[in-house]
């Protein structure tokens, strides 16, 4: 399964569509929160599932703050990552991902991307595609039952 991964979009849903368009095909997207409007407006353009989470600049989102994905056999936690403080670090996030036996873990509101592999546990955060700061990314996983890997990508 091929799921494009993005953060943080803050109302630039242009990029979003943009990011989509160069992942294609997709089997569905996953937007890790600071964007639930945007989440909306791909859930109802897109032909594939949009899978989202709330992030803290996402008020009255209906969202959930975080959940636990399953595909292909593999775990999968998905969260914005400011419960877990991870501009600090990302201990408690791995704890958490510990604690419910995850495959990976899906954040964002560091603004920055993301790929580590910590004792079997895969972390990836696939950076942001606002206007904020210089640098804009998406990543993208693929998930089979033999296991996850993921890809990141600019983008202006």
């Amino acid at each position: 399964m091929k799921i494009l991964v993005i953060s943080d979009t803050h109302g630039n849903i242009n990029r979003a569509f943009t990011a989509h368009t160069r992942s294609e095909p997709v089997d569905a997207v996953i937007h890790l929160g600071d964007g639930s409007a945007e989440a909306d407006l791909l859930r109802e353009a897109l032909d594939v599932p949009v899978i989202n989470v709330a992030g803290n600049c996402d008020p009255g989102s209906n969202a959930p703050r975080e959940r636990v994905w399953e595909c292909e056999g593999k775990r999968i936690l998905l969260t914005h990552g400011d419960a877990y403080q991870v501009k600090s670090g990302l201990a408690k996030l791995r704890q958490r991902a510990q604690e419910i036996g995850a495959d990976a873990v899906l954040f964002g509101h560091t603004h920055q991307g993301v790929h580590e592999n910590h004792a079997g546990l895969l972390l990836v955060n696939p950076g942001t595609l606002s206007n904020v700061g210089h640098h804009r990314s998406y990543a993208v996983l693929t998930i089979t039952t033999e296991g996850i890997t993921s890809r990141h990508y600019d983008i202006n």
